[in-house]
């Protein structure tokens, strides 16, 4: 038993951890968090640890000297903001199943959650319109204005072909069009529908994430705060950021 005892201890020390998150984290929403486990010691494995977040652990069966894995462990947290520690649990049963040991470390590394996303009515794009009409742009599309004759490859639609330019160049020819682009929107998180300003941001973060899958340019007034509309998922994520840092002093 006392040798039992020290395996089962050594097996739990020298090891250190590192949060790798998900770039989008909802506040309430189980999520996979990556943690980077190291063995420090050069030599000696660690065997069957597993590792929790507060909820369900990951298991690893054999961490071996001086290596780094990498394993998804879920978690879930109940505000959105910046939460700056967070508590990493390990346990084992090695070597033998008899007595279950464990430790805790406290983890200091920034992570921010994104408010709760809150199924909402969608409001209409021209009630939300920062501008209105189509626009051009330049991504290639089915409809507008030809932009430039490109030579046929595999998957282009049939329609696309220019026949007659293909016929005088005896090699099929192609037209691409410029997409017709939604109008954009305009969020204002404080005039949505809501019961308090967490409903309210949590619509706002339904809705942002909504007309961006659509195509829609979104922007952003909170506040004394206005973020031009764009598209693109780096510019959900700064938008979405700001929802998570609103109001928390």
């Amino acid at each position: 038993m006392s040798v039992s005892g020290l395996l089962g201890n050594r097996n739990l020390k020298h090891l250190e951890f590192e949060l790798e998150p998900p770039s989008e984290i909802y506040a309430g929403n189980e999520t996979l968090v990556g943690v980077k486990i190291r063995n420090r010691r050069r030599r000696v494995p660690a065997f069957l640890l597993d590792i929790s977040l507060g909820g369900k652990p990951a298991c690893l069966l054999l961490l071996r000297g001086g290596e780094t894995e990498r394993v998804a462990v879920p978690a879930t947290f109940a505000r959105r903001g910046i939460h700056k520690q967070h508590r990493i649990e390990v346990t084992s049963n090695f070597p033998i199943n008899f007595f279950i040991r464990s430790r805790a470390r406290n983890l200091p590394q920034a992570l921010t959650v994104f408010p709760r996303p809150r199924h909402c009515a969608t409001i209409p794009a021209e009630d939300l319109a920062g501008q209105t009409g189509e626009q051009e742009t330049n991504r290639r599309g089915l409809e507008g204005e030809i932009s430039r004759i490109d030579d046929y490859r595999s998957g282009d639609p049939l329609k696309m072909i220019h026949w007659k330019l293909s016929a005088r160049q005896d090699t099929l020819k192609v037209k691409q069009l410029s997409a017709t682009a939604q109008p954009p929107v305009e969020i204002d998180p404080l005039r949505l529908p809501g019961r308090s300003i967490e409903e309210q941001l949590s619509c706002a973060c339904y809705l942002i994430d909504d007309y961006i899958r659509r195509g829609h340019p979104v922007g952003l007034k909170l506040g004394k705060l206005v973020i031009p509309a764009a598209e693109g998922r780096q510019h959900k994520i700064r938008l979405l950021t700001e929802l998570a840092h609103y109001d928390q002093g």
